[in-house]
């Protein structure tokens, strides 16, 4: 009987846990960055770091998000590079989910993608966590327009 009522209570804490789970999938336009700086290595050609700023607004999304700014490194090398950043979103209702990022891209290809993590939220997203990806295209005008999906847990 009582290895019975843990076994109940363990499959209602994981399928409330798994409940607490929702898909996000999302679409993104960012404009050409408001603020970039590069700087040359000068070990070899084509080898630099930027640091830029910007913003982007949803097209579309599964969990509300309206907009997004975001402060990003990049390590130039050749016709490649990688970078890490952090993407600060605001949803409909104001609150706010606070994501870091990993990726990298292709210029020459007009290709990029990342990986990314939600740390913390505001409001009702307090405490939410969250992972997944984005695949981007690299726009002539210096925008890019992004595609992600993934999974967040609501905080509170």
């Amino acid at each position: 009987m009582r290895k019975t009522i843990v076994v109940v209570a363990c499959l209602l804490v994981f399928a409330s846990a798994a409940l607490a789970q929702e898909k996000l999938a999302s679409k993104w336009h960012c404009p050409k960055p408001a603020a970039a700086q590069k700087y040359d290595v000068g070990d070899e050609p084509d080898h630099a770091y930027v640091i830029m700023q910007g913003a982007c607004n949803a097209t579309s999304s599964s969990a509300g998000e309206k907009t997004g700014a975001y402060t990003e490194f990049q390590e130039i090398w050749k016709a490649s590079y990688t970078n890490h950043g952090r993407f600060n979103v605001t949803l409909d209702n104001g609150d706010k989910l606070y994501y870091t990022y990993k990726g990298s891209g292709d210029p020459v290809k007009k290709t990029a993608s990342n990986k990314w993590e939600i740390g913390k939220g505001t409001g009702k997203h307090k405490g939410a966590k969250g992972s997944g990806s984005c695949s981007g295209k690299l726009l002539d005008d210096g925008g890019s327009d992004w595609s992600c999906t993934g999974t967040v847990t609501a905080g509170k």
